[in-house]
């Protein structure tokens, strides 16, 4: 089931008048420039790493594929995930899943509590982590509402202050370093596939690279279980899906209900297109990813690389392609199937 609502009034404007609105209706709307992902850039050396961004010339679609996909490894980050990035951003700028990491290793850095709001089920490994790094963890069910709620109370109840996982100016522009990343390493890319989930990741990275250089084409990658964004972005209307209809999808990573509102209106300002991929092409995706120690991939680590493989077809005629592995933090039963599958 789908909701739609209604987002602010689309422009017809090319990308450079459009980038212009967007930083003057900053007042209404927090839109971020890339001045805010530089500054992010710099709050946050020392903390995260610069991750490799390393061809993969194994990966391709056929004997005559003559495309080249280079990997954002982003798994190496030191929770094994990119959501280090804006979570420590975001809480250094006031001072579930790799989101409840994120915000965990950053408080512990920071020397401040963390009380995180996870669903009830998230991966073992990920719930674990985040305990390991200190933080409380509170459960709740698998709506994206439920988890906003309680944190809300939580917040109203203690006086804390909310890290919210993607719908943020901070936390986009954490985000948005892996862009300039890109940019840095690879200056001759073409076109860069991002996993979207609720939005964070794609905005910010999207907004560092259009800026920066609005010939790259940037293309956002979701399941096909959980297409609120794609559908969202082809409709020009906010679509909610349900949490049963989401929860279907093995990348966990990826289940939110809808893109957030402010990073709805980065999506439409940036992104060239957003396309999905089944389950078999992700798992087909995750099993030549874990070939190699450096570049194994959760389920949804591994959607960018998906569409890479599987979907030529959609993506823009290019040579050059970048592809974010957003995390690495895999079921130890998951991997070890994936590694006796590569098993000659």
């Amino acid at each position: 089931m789908r909701e739609e609502t209604e987002p602010a009034p689309p422009s017809c404007c090319p990308l450079a008048a459009h980038s212009l609105k967007l930083e003057a209706s900053r007042g209404a709307r927090t839109i971020v420039i890339l001045q805010d992902i530089q500054q992010a850039q710099q709050r946050l050396r020392g903390v995260t790493v610069h991750t490799p961004l390393v061809e993969a010339p194994q990966l391709r679609a056929g004997p005559v594929d003559r495309r080249r996909l280079f990997l954002k490894l982003e798994n190496l980050q030191p929770i094994g995930a990119f959501k280090l990035r804006g979570a420590y951003n975001k809480i250094a700028s006031l001072s579930g899943g790799n989101h409840a990491q994120g915000v965990a290793y950053a408080a512990r850095a920071l020397h401040t509590k963390a009380v995180i709001v996870m669903p009830g089920n998230a991966p073992s490994i990920k719930l674990e982590a985040t305990a390991g790094l200190g933080a409380e963890i509170v459960k709740v069910g698998p709506s994206s509402k439920e988890r906003q709620l309680k944190a809300e109370e939580l917040a109203a109840q203690h006086g804390y202050a909310i890290v919210p996982p993607y719908n943020d100016e901070k936390i986009i522009a954490g985000q948005g370093t892996m862009g300039l990343e890109i940019l840095e390493d690879l200056r001759q890319v073409e076109v860069v596939l991002v996993p979207v989930g609720g939005g964070g990741m794609i905005s910010g990275v999207a907004a560092a690279i259009k800026l920066s250089d609005p010939s790259i084409k940037v293309i956002g990658v979701e399941p096909a279980l959980a297409a609120d964004a794609q559908a969202s972005f082809r409709s020009g209307k906010l679509v909610q899906l349900t949490a049963e209809e989401v929860t279907r999808t093995q990348a966990d990573g990826l289940r939110t209900q809808s893109i957030g509102e402010l990073n709805f209106e980065h999506v439409r300002a940036y992104v060239d297109d957003i396309i999905t991929v089944s389950e078999e092409e992700i798992h087909a995706a995750m099993a030549q990813l874990a070939a190699s120690p450096k570049t194994i991939a959760e389920p949804s680590g591994s959607v960018a690389v998906a569409g890479f493989l599987f979907h030529a077809n959609e993506l823009p005629k290019a040579t050059i392609h970048a592809a974010v592995i957003s995390g690495g933090n895999i079921e130890p039963t998951m991997l070890s199937e994936l590694r006796s599958r590569n098993r000659p």
